[in-house]
């Protein structure tokens, strides 16, 4: 897409923009003509966050401690608007952007990049971005980003959109935590001779930055339960110095999730363990069999392993949900193609790394019992994005449900994380120990 761009300063009026749906602007505001925003020392502060309006005209504001650069465009299936900025320090209230109003149903907001930030606006209809500028703070009052959104059709969305993509198309910028120039496809023919001496496990804290997860009812974020747990899982894999542990993320950054899976390839591991915490939402299938007090019915851990037909309606809800993750952040899915024979291979491979994979949901179920609550059905699969390396046996562990106030407590608790961490310590060891027994020296 092309980029149109603006520069102000503190000595010009605010200028306000008018254009059509998905135009991109850039609004720019220095300190003086040859100094820009990202000069300064500290990053600009987001403190608050609020939308107001109605069905036809809504308007989104941010309070910052100083202007900023962004951009802005509109994205459909499902319809948002992106907001990128530079780097942006978000202390916001706990829970904010989970109630909508008007046009928009919810936002969030976090890292996306080194030195770049993100809004994602989500609107219940295809919209148009009528006004967007930056207020400078003054009379004790901060700066502001003010966006204004539009009621459109969706035949004019289209329109523009498609007007737009034959423009500039730009490529999606994240940060991966390793070169993605580095990044093979997977290969049939991936040597596990490695893992004898030291195996390789690659742990992945689902979520971060820019998408939150799922939030409890006390506004708590599903990245940030599941990045404490991860750390506490790392540690205690650490202290039996019987592997190297890496994280997908180690911090709260975004990662689309084909380069969390990429980089268990190229690590070699022998295990990728995927984190996250689930919840019962106005969407979840079980909401609409038995009603509202669901939510607080329904608790305890699972174990999902890849399979192209989901176990159960829940367990396809939950990897549509969890697989929507690069597109709710503005990320278009990579799609590669392998020729015949290439998928005949991979897919021979695949099928022993399912069955190493539901081996190890065996061992952690036998481990968790007594430790945390489990599932009534623990055991699960569905086809979830990240669980697809051909060659690294993947499990995705849904540790409790946000949305329950028991499973809550446990997931904010630091002696159940470090007890049920080491139980998984325990099973990954047996499981392990047990494969490299298999392999030939």
């Amino acid at each position: 897409m092309g980029w149109k761009k603006l520069v102000l300063t503190k000595r010009c009026r605010t200028r306000r923009l008018r254009f059509s749906a998905a135009l991109v602007i850039t609004v720019c505001a220095v300190t003086c003509p040859h100094q820009p925003v990202y000069a300064q020392a500290k990053p600009p502060l987001a403190k608050d966050a609020r939308i107001g309006g109605d069905a036809m005209r809504t308007r989104f504001v941010a309070d910052l401690s100083k202007e900023v650069e962004f951009k802005i465009r509109t994205l459909p299936d499902p319809y948002r608007v992106i907001v990128d900025l530079g780097d942006v320090n978000f202390q916001m209230p706990a829970g904010l952007g989970t109630q909508g109003r008007g046009l928009v149903t919810g936002f969030r907001f976090g890292n996306f990049a080194k030195g770049k930030s993100r809004i994602v606006i989500d609107t219940a209809q295809p919209v148009i971005v009528e006004n967007a500028f930056v207020r400078p703070a003054e009379a004790g009052q901060p700066a502001r980003l003010v966006i204004d959104i539009m009621r459109t059709t969706r035949a004019d969305f289209m329109k523009k959109q498609a007007e737009l993509s034959k423009q500039q198309p730009q490529k999606p910028e994240f940060a991966t935590g390793w070169d993605s120039a580095t990044r093979q496809e997977p290969s049939a023919s991936v040597s596990r001779g490695g893992r004898i001496a030291r195996p390789v496990i690659v742990i992945d804290p689902g979520h971060g930055g820019i998408d939150p997860g799922a939030s409890s009812n006390q506004g708590i974020y599903e990245k940030a339960v599941v990045f404490a747990f991860c750390l506490e899982l790392k540690k205690k894999l650490e202290e039996t110095k019987k592997f190297d542990v890496f994280l997908t993320r180690e911090s709260d950054v975004f990662v689309p999730l084909a380069d969390r899976m990429a980089f268990a390839q190229k690590k070699g591991a022998a295990l990728l363990i995927s984190l996250h915490a689930d919840a019962i939402d106005a969407k979840h299938p079980l909401l609409g069999a038995k009603g509202p007090q669901v939510a607080q019915e329904v608790r305890g851990a699972s174990i999902y392993t890849l399979n192209q037909q989901a176990s159960d309606a829940e367990a396809q809800a939950s990897a549509a949900r969890e697989n929507l993750s690069d597109v709710l952040a503005g990320v278009d899915e990579q799609k590669g193609a392998r020729d015949e024979v290439s998928n005949i291979l991979v897919d021979l491979v695949q099928r022993a790394t399912k069955n190493e994979a539901r081996e190890f949901s065996n061992m952690l179920v036998s481990q968790l019992k007594g430790k945390t609550s489990l599932n009534p059905k623990p055991q699960r699969f569905a086809n979830f994005t990240v669980l697809r390396a051909p060659d690294v046996p993947s499990v995705l562990i849904e540790l409790g449900y946000m949305s329950n106030t028991e499973d809550e407590k446990q997931l904010i608790s630091p002696v159940w994380r470090a007890s049920v961490a080491e139980a998984m310590s325990i099973a990954i060891s047996k499981f392990l120990g047990r494969a490299q027994s298999r392999l030939p020296f």
